[in-house]
């Protein structure tokens, strides 16, 4: 993907040109001291309505989608600070597709290995951009992101998924394919972001801090794109329009955790999930063929 838009936004021309040929972005400030307390106020309330931490809630559903029914991750993904830096890589038109919590307790094993966001997503074109917002310091020590740069040519590659022990995605997925595995890590301190394309590889190691690493991340789309799958996606509007109708809209929360908020979330997680597990099963039929490895997850 060429993202060529100019627009008079927070990034400069070098950034975009930057993002554009490696693929990420970091770090990009974003929440003052009294917005960060008040974003970790609303996840101690979520995980008191919940009865246990996200990452080891009974029902793993609430680990995503938030932004239906938690009115503080919705104002998250309506924010200018984020949404400026977003137009700029894929113009004015923006939807939010997915909201996922990523937890690793202190000295947490939870790892991710290296993988691409949008191979399982079932949209095309995959252009698509994760910010990753530090909710709590994401040091190297407590596992902070490393990325690959694509060098300017994004390519879909080969995954396997339920093949990584301790993985914080719920696909446990990691690539297949042959590549250079020294990459470009990317520590955040609480209340700033970074940005990566979905054809971006990324990992993560594990937390050897003695504190909770807490990330959220949001993946923002344009309205462009398609579903591949039988489905009708939903998203979420948050800048501009949708001039072409490819998505079931889904509604900004007007209440925490009320009952309006829960049948939209449920919904958008139904809906979600089953494109999610048909994507995976193409990818899976399609590369079937590969004799390629499973890289290892983290570095030594």
């Amino acid at each position: 993907m060429r993202l060529d838009y100019e627009a008079m936004t927070s990034l400069t021309t070098e950034q975009v040109d930057f993002f554009n040929y490696n693929g990420f972005l970091s770090p990009v400030e974003l929440l003052q001291p009294k917005e960060l307390n008040s974003c970790l106020e609303g996840l101690r309330r979520f995980e008191d309505w919940l009865g246990a931490p996200v990452n080891h809630a009974k029902d793993f559903n609430f680990r995503s989608m938030n932004h239906c029914c938690l009115p503080w991750i919705a104002d998250l993904a309506h924010d200018p600070r984020i949404l400026d830096p977003i137009e700029a890589l894929i113009g004015p038109d923006i939807m939010v597709y997915t909201s996922t919590f990523f937890i690793k307790d202190p000295g947490s094993p939870a790892i991710t290995a290296w993988h691409q966001d949008s191979t399982y997503y079932g949209l095309t074109p995959p252009e698509e951009v994760t910010v990753w917002i530090a909710l709590t310091n994401a040091s190297e020590e407590a596992g902070c992101l490393e990325a690959l740069t694509f060098n300017g040519k994004p390519s879909q590659m080969r995954h396997a998924v339920h093949v990584v022990e301790h993985s914080v995605n719920r696909a446990a997925q990691s690539i297949t394919d042959e590549l250079a595995v020294e990459g470009t890590l990317m520590p955040l301190k609480a209340g700033q972001f970074s940005m990566h394309h979905g054809l971006c590889l990324h990992r993560s190691a594990p937390n050897r801090t003695g504190e909770r690493r807490v990330g959220l991340g949001m993946n923002f789309i344009s309205p462009k794109l398609s579903g591949k799958l039988a489905k009708k996606p939903c998203a979420m509007l948050v800048r501009g329009e949708d001039r072409f109708g490819n998505f079931e809209h889904l509604p900004r929360p007007k209440g925490e955790l009320d009952a309006e908020a829960l049948s939209v979330h449920k919904y958008a997680i139904e809906s979600y999930s089953k494109n999610y597990r048909e994507e995976e099963a193409r990818h899976s039929k399609e590369f079937a063929k590969t004799n390629s490895r499973v890289l290892s997850s983290v570095s030594p």
